[in-house]
């Protein structure tokens, strides 16, 4: 099987195993998530915290946003804009929001849109990823092209690039393409991986 059709199956799988998980379970990893969330450092502090609104049955992120505002923090969605780019707009609970060209929530003409560079922290969706950062996404390439800025910098840089998604997520591998953008950290609702941490050497055979 070559990688793209690999990466199809995985895609179907995934979404499909997502979609099938019954509300109580996804009110308990978000708590686990918020939990995860909060052994990183920059999601306690950093300014601009980017996330997005969970569709298709990803893992939401209310229990994780909601501490955001006493804190002074301020909390940003996604917008699609033309050439497949992303720009980011601040919200906040009850601000209006309509659905997007996919049906994802948007906020409804908002005040001013920031550039990805402009952020600190970025909460990114995904459908499978591995230990290393790579990430597994639905295919569109928008947070990739967005971020491509940041496979010309020394990593981790601002803004740090968060993987969200559920424990079952996680693959042996993911096939890396030349236009991927690495994660930093990914956070589920177990615990915090560091992508960036050395990888264990194997044991050497007897």
């Amino acid at each position: 099987m070559d990688a793209l059709a690999r990466r199809r199956e995985f895609r179907q799988r995934l979404a499909d195993q997502r979609r099938a998980l019954p509300p109580t379970q996804r009110i308990a990893a978000a708590q686990g998530l918020r939990r995860s969330l909060e052994q990183l450092p920059e999601y306690l502090t950093d300014a601009r915290v980017a996330g997005y609104w969970a569709s298709h049955g990803e893992l939401p992120l209310n229990l994780a946003i909601a501490p955001l505002a006493s804190r002074g923090q301020q909390f940003l969605l996604p917008v699609i804009r033309t050439g497949k780019q992303l720009r980011f707009a601040p919200w906040q609970s009850g601000d209006a929001v309509q659905p997007n060209r996919y049906g994802i929530p948007e906020p409804v003409a908002p005040a001013e849109l920031l550039e990805p560079f402009q952020l600190d922290l970025v909460l990114v969706p995904l459908l499978g990823f591995d230990r290393r950062g790579n990430r597994l996404g639905h295919g569109g390439g928008y947070y990739d092209r967005s971020f491509a800025f940041l496979n010309e910098q020394v990593r981790p840089t601002e803004p740090l690039l968060v993987g969200i998604g559920y424990a079952f997520q996680e693959l042996p591998e993911v096939d890396e393409e030349d236009w991927d953008v690495p994660l930093d950290f990914v956070a589920t609702e177990r615990e915090l991986i560091d992508c960036h941490a050395p990888a264990p050497h194997p044991e050497t055979a007897a």
